[in-house]
């Protein structure tokens, strides 16, 4: 059985074909060309999938698509993602309908990370786990028992906005000091610089002239090198991260965190102070079982999961 998998990115469209039981089989990826509207958008997904399709050795049972913004619970609706002007409310799956023939069903781009790797990833021994992807902003997806858990209107798992500190500093988020503005991409580095510009002589001071081009794969080759500064940026990050987990694990009393995205690249740096300070303020009837695993599928996993919602509704 074969089906297709969208991932709708500000940039890029990718797409996959995926078998239910080898996984991916073939990708590719279009410009998504987002300036032009929503409409022109549309065009490029119904042109990701064609192209999909092209590569696809049987007709697929239909596409999975990955979206930003708030889906609605009936999964057709996307409204006002981010990084697509002009979006406001869209029925996706009747405009993918029209463009391709293929019946579409459509997700949260961070729900679907969760259903991949709880289907193909480090996930697939796991009945219940949390998944947090730490890339510019901080996603999240819950599967509970083998199924997502979506809440009353399907917008549940926004974990990056779970406050560790209401004083702590912003993010792209009402709710302030949330985990997002500590292990966020550019929320990381943003707490970095005022360090590093205490530490003129530290190799890290190199990019206080372009800090743009500063990112969290930097401090982690600094970290190997033996930099003490990277080592304890990267270090206290980790530690609101593991804060952030004892809050999910509390509420929801599931112990397997799996973590993806481009700052989760930095490994133990950020992951062991993470396990570190989750232990630590675990309630001990919380802690058995307890474990922080990265996902090593990348976004493939997003692709991965996109595939799988459509073999297990269309």
């Amino acid at each position: 059985m074969i089906s297709i998998g969208i991932d709708l990115g500000g940039t890029n469209i990718k797409s996959a074909v995926i078998d239910r039981e080898k996984g991916l089989l073939a990708t590719s990826s279009v410009p998504t060309q987002a300036g032009k509207g929503p409409e022109a958008v549309l065009d490029r997904i119904a042109e990701a999938i064609a192209n999909a399709v092209s590569q696809a050795p049987e007709k697929p049972v239909g596409a999975g698509i990955g979206s930003p913004g708030i889906i609605s619970l009936d999964r057709t609706t996307v409204s006002h993602p981010p990084n697509l002007p002009g979006w406001e409310v869209i029925n996706v799956n009747k405009e993918i309908k029209k463009r391709t023939g293929l019946d579409a069903i459509v997700e949260n781009d961070a729900n679907l990370m969760a259903l991949g790797s709880s289907r193909y990833g480090v996930g697939r021994d796991m009945d219940s786990l949390i998944m947090l992807t730490l890339g510019t902003g901080v996603g999240g997806g819950i599967i509970y028992h083998r199924e997502l858990y979506r809440g009353m209107t399907g917008g549940a798992a926004e974990l990056g906005h779970v406050m560790i500190d209401y004083n702590g500093p912003e993010s792209n988020s009402t709710a302030r000091g949330g985990i997002e503005a500590y292990i966020g991409q550019r929320f990381l580095i943003r707490n970095a610089l005022p360090i590093i510009r205490q530490h003129p002589e530290n190799p890290l001071a190199a990019y206080l002239d372009n800090p743009e081009e500063l990112e969290p794969v930097h401090l982690s080759r600094e970290a190997e090198k033996g930099n003490e500064l990277a080592v304890q940026i990267l270090a206290d990050a980790g530690k609101m991260l593991g804060y952030a987990v004892v809050n999910y694990i509390h509420i929801l009393d599931i112990r397997n965190i799996v973590i993806s995205g481009g700052v989760a690249k930095a490994g133990d740096w950020i992951l062991e102070p993470a396990r570190k300070a989750a232990l630590e303020r675990l309630m001990p009837p919380f802690r058995k079982g307890f474990e922080i695993r990265y996902e090593t599928l990348g976004n493939d996993a997003a692709l991965l999961g996109a595939g799988s919602l459509a073999f297990e509704y269309l």
